[in-house]
């Protein structure tokens, strides 16, 4: 089974009306939710806020798990590779991607009704060992339907050193996804995590006049109804 994994995706919706506390719809939405997505805090947002096109970046990681045998208890969360990876040729294939270029190379087809374009600025690409764990963490002002997943896959075609680190710009330049098929298919979904999306402060701010933020509630008791023994 595959797991796609979002540790801090936004999301906004209009009310009809305001709500006298947050706190309440705040846990009228995680009793409906199923139990692996949960409402980590509800915020008023001001009436040009959109949690899609506001965004100005994201942070994704892909976590690689680099041995022989599988630690079971990341399997879920990483892809397993039994192939010695060069971190190393890695990184370099790596900091091909920095930069603004034309990822139509690294997009795949999708159903969406608004056009994008393929030109994205990437701030940083990192390449970390943390033991057997290999994190890739990249930072954009956008990425376009999957390509996380498909640059991650010609980095692991790099880290097998079956092409060498260059081939990245070369297939940047052809601007065509099937160059791109030539030397890999997608990383799969597992491995992937959104970590943050970002937003200029300023348009964070809740607009004057409504209620606080809810980051939750717990439960009290106003009267013990037990004796205690």
């Amino acid at each position: 089974m595959s797991y796609n994994r979002c540790l801090f995706q936004v999301a906004h919706f209009i009310t009809p009306f305001n709500y006298d506390r947050l706190d309440s719809i705040h846990a009228a939405l995680n009793g409906v939710l199923p139990s692996d997505i949960r409402v980590r805090e509800l915020s008023p947002a001001l009436p040009e806020f959109h949690a899609r096109f506001s965004s100005t970046g994201k942070i994704y990681h892909y976590k690689i798990y680099n041995d022989i045998i599988m630690d079971p208890f990341q399997r879920r969360w990483a892809y397993h590779s039994t192939y010695r990876l060069n971190a190393a040729a890695m990184r370099e294939g790596a900091r091909y991607f920095v930069g603004q270029h034309d990822f139509t190379s690294f997009v795949n087809a999708s159903n969406s009704d608004h056009p994008r374009s393929p030109v994205k600025h990437i701030i940083r690409f990192d390449v970390i060992e943390l033991g057997a764990l290999i994190q890739l963490e990249v930072e954009g002002s956008g990425f376009l339907y999957r390509q996380v997943r498909n640059m991650v896959a010609l980095l692991l075609q790099i880290g097998k050193e079956a092409v060498p680190p260059d081939i990245v710009p070369m297939v940047l330049a052809a601007r065509d996804r099937k160059e791109l098929a030539k030397y890999t298919v997608g990383a799969p979904p597992h491995g992937l995590c959104l970590m943050s999306v970002k937003y200029n402060e300023e348009l964070l701010e809740p607009p004057s006049g409504c209620r606080a933020t809810s980051f939750g509630r717990h439960h009290t008791i106003s009267k013990c109804k037990l004796p205690f023994y």
